[in-house]
C-alpha cells in the first residue's frame, strides 16, 4: 500500500509541469481519507526537503452543498507554502495554473501555537493575532475537476495560490458571522456571501483545523496563516482579470491575473 501512495504522490507532483491527470481511483478509493492524507503528507515532505517553506494551512469543503456532492460530512485541509503567496495588488501569471478558480475568504493569522486536540473554540480564538481578507486561487491536478474527496485531499486540498491582506484586525472587534463578502472580477460582482457560509462561522473552521492538526501531532504554529474557507460560490478565473475581494469589517484585497 505504501508504494501505491508513493506512486500517486509522484503522479501529482509531475502533473504540476505536465498537466492534469486522471482521477486517482485506480489506487485510491474515493472515500479513503487516511490514504489521501498520506499521499498529501508524502508530497509535503518532498516539497519541504526541496526548499519550500510551510507558512500555514487552508481549510476546504466548508460549504455543506459541496460536502454533500462529494459524500463527506467534514471539511478537509491542505498546506500553504511561502511560494504560494501573491502580494496584495500583485500579479499571477496564467502559466502558473491549469484550471484555476477563485474564492473570497477570511484568513486568520495565529500569534500562538495550538497543540490541544480538544481545544475549545475560545482557546483557539485567543491564539489568533488577527484576521484579514483573502483570496484563494484553487486549482486541480485532476483533469476537468472530476474529483472525489480522496482526490482533492491527496492533491493538497486542490490548492494553488492565495492573496492575504497585510493589516490584521483583532477578531474580538469583528462580526465574522454576518459580515458580507463581495468578489469582483474586472469590476463586476461575480460572487457574494457571508461569514456564516463557512461551516456556520469561520471560527468553527479554524477550530476544526486546530484540533485536527493536533490529533495528527502537528498543531498550528505561531505565525501560521489559515485560510478558513469560502464565503461564497467559487468562480472560474480567466487571464486578463483583475480580482478584488471585500469583506465587511476587514477591507479589500486584490490581484491581477496576467495573460
Amino acid at each position: 500500500m505504501s508504494s501505491n501512495f508513493e506512486t500517486l504522490a509522484e503522479r501529482l507532483r509531475t502533473a504540476y509541469t505536465t498537466g492534469p491527470v486522471a482521477p486517482l481511483r485506480d489506487r485510491l478509493k474515493p472515500d479513503d481519507a487516511i490514504g489521501a492524507y498520506q499521499v498529501q503528507a508524502i508530497n509535503t515532505a518532498w516539497w519541504t526537503s526541496h526548499g519550500r517553506r510551510r507558512v500555514g494551512h487552508k481549510v476546504g469543503l466548508t460549504a455543506k452543498t459541496v460536502q454533500v456532492q462529494l459524500g463527506v460530512n467534514q471539511p478537509d485541509f491542505g498546506v500553504l507554502f511561502d511560494d504560494m503567496r501573491v502580494g496584495d495588488g500583485g500579479h499571477l501569471a496564467a502559466s502558473s495554473v491549469m484550471q484555476p478558480k477563485i474564492e473570497g475568504e477570511i484568513a486568520m493569522i495565529f500569534g500562538r501555537d495550538v497543540d490541544d486536540a480538544h481545544a475549545p473554540q475560545e482557546a483557539v480564538a485567543a491564539a489568533i493575532e488577527g484576521a484579514v481578507p483573502a483570496i484563494e486561487i484553487v486549482d486541480s491536478r485532476i483533469a476537468d475537476w472530476k474529483i472525489t474527496f480522496a482526490d482533492t485531499v491527496a492533491d493538497n486540498g486542490s490548492s494553488a495560490f492565495f492573496v492575504a491582506g497585510a493589516q490584521a484586525k483583532p477578531i474580538r472587534d469583528l462580526d465574522l458571522w454576518s459580515c458580507g463578502m463581495v468578489l469582483e472580477v474586472n469590476g463586476e460582482v461575480v460572487s457574494v456571501g457571508a461569514g456564516a457560509a463557512c461551516l456556520g462561522h469561520p471560527m468553527i473552521a479554524a477550530t476544526w483545523l486546530a484540533r485536527t492538526l493536533a490529533e495528527r501531532g502537528e498543531g498550528i504554529r505561531a505565525g501560521d496563516i489559515v485560510l478558513t474557507g469560502a464565503l461564497g460560490p467559487m468562480v472560474p478565473l480567466r487571464p486578463g482579470s483583475f480580482v478584488r475581494v471585500t469583506v465587511g469589517g476587514l477591507g479589500s484585497v486584490s490581484f491581477n491575473f496576467d495573460r
